[in-house]
């Protein structure tokens, strides 16, 4: 049977099943022109659905997927049936597949999507949660570690270290942001999620947009402003509508989409002067509006490749309707309709390749999922992006899980 592989630090490797890709998402063949894998000495393999993950916990010799290009295949093949990993002992002899043990960082719905997709797989001995929830506990799908802190990289090495934990998967976008991954993978544990510097994606619009420019990634036009002044000039040169951006973390309620010029400017005065997002707020992204429909696009990333995994549209904002602000999801459905075949490869073709290989290029390699926001416009019928998360979403990882 023939696998792709992508390639994960400090050295997880991603195999997905090729003969399923026949009867995938979007019907086509692979490309075959990647370097065949190579499992190292000491490693282990276990599987969720159709995806086979190997672990190599040796700290030499990663083989990357040099010079394969995407193609329209499938990655949502999961209704097929794989052939049972193999693992290889520590004499390279082939042995029957070990279970790892797992951490999911987090305590949302995405979380819990995660620990029950993880909890299936025969090869995963147990799946720990930190800090969990209610839900995740009462549903076995996990062991809640509610007074570990995630915040703490030491206590979550120091408990990982004290379980035997074989992979830590990060949910949230904060302790990806704030340096998780960097320490884990520093202290030699395969961790699933991108570096603080990768994470600068979803951490600073205005670093986003930069990449934007520099690599020739179609966004919305945009000003970046520290001074409340300054930013309310060019929004009255710009006129309304148009869009306010935090340009930090702000849990999903960073964005304010100003239909009048004093909203706007009211927006400005929250974020620049009042500081209602704290330091998130301390710059903000003037932007154009863009008038379409919104979907999302999700991509698993090795830092060179990438291959689709599923669209989603979120229902976001508060109001009946599409209206009022914008919350951080309140439900979702997948797939979006408005991404159709033809659509899903531009936007592999013009956003997430060039993303890709930007963050390379800038010597800050993705690796993870990335979660591109993108606005279909009404005016061209083409996509534009207007953010990435480096993350699955909440709630749309719960769809996407299941798709």
């Amino acid at each position: 049977m023939a696998f792709t592989t992508l390639n994960f630090s400090p050295s997880l490797k991603l195999v997905t099943n090729n003969n399923s890709f026949n009867n995938g998402f979007f019907g086509s063949q692979f490309s075959k022109s990647f370097l065949s894998s190579k499992l190292f000495l000491g490693s282990y393999s276990f599987s969720v659905g159709t995806l086979s993950f190997t672990i190599n916990h040796q700290s030499s010799g990663r083989h990357h997927i040099n010079g394969s290009r995407w193609s329209s295949a499938a990655f949502r093949c999961f209704s097929q049936i794989s052939e049972p990993s193999v693992s290889f002992d520590g004499d390279g002899n082939n042995g029957a597949s070990e279970g790892v043990v797992v951490l999911v960082i987090g305590g949302g719905g995405r979380e819990h999507a995660l620990c029950y997709a993880l909890q299936r797989s025969p090869s995963c001995d147990a799946v720990f949660c930190a800090p969990g929830n209610a839900g995740i506990s009462s549903s076995g799908n996990a062991t809640c570690i509610s007074d570990l802190d995630i915040s703490d990289s030491s206590a979550v090495i120091s408990f990982c270290r004290n379980w035997s934990v074989g992979l830590v998967v990060v949910g949230p976008e904060a302790p990806l942001v704030s340096g998780l991954a960097n320490d884990l993978v520093k202290a030699g544990i395969p961790t699933f999620g991108p570096s603080a510097e990768a994470a600068a994606l979803e951490g600073s619009k205005n670093f986003m947009k930069n990449i934007c420019d520099k690599y020739g990634i179609p966004t919305a036009k945009y000003q970046t402003f520290s001074d409340a002044s300054a930013a309310k000039q060019y929004i009255k040169e710009q006129g309304a509508p148009i869009v306010i951006k935090a340009d930090g973390l702000a849990a999903g309620k960073g964005v304010i989409v100003a239909m009048m010029l004093e909203e706007a400017y009211e927006a400005v005065d929250s974020m620049l002067v009042e500081g209602v997002f704290g330091s998130a707020g301390c710059r903000v992204i003037v932007e154009e509006f863009l008038e379409g429909e919104e979907a999302s696009f999700f991509a698993l990333v090795d830092g060179e490749n990438a291959i689709p995994m599923e669209s989603a549209q979120d229902h976001k904002r508060v109001g009946d309707g599409d209206t009022g602000p914008n919350t951080g999801g309140m439900g979702a459905y997948s797939p979006a309709p408005v991404l159709t075949k033809e659509l899903q490869s531009l936007v592999m073709e013009s956003i997430i390749l060039p993303t890709v290989k930007g963050m390379s290029a800038e010597g800050c390699k993705f690796v993870g999922v990335l979660y591109a926001g993108l606005m279909i416009e009404k005016k061209s019928g083409l996509p534009k992006l207007i953010e990435y998360n480096v993350r699955f979403g909440d709630p749309e990882c719960q769809l996407v899980e299941e798709s």
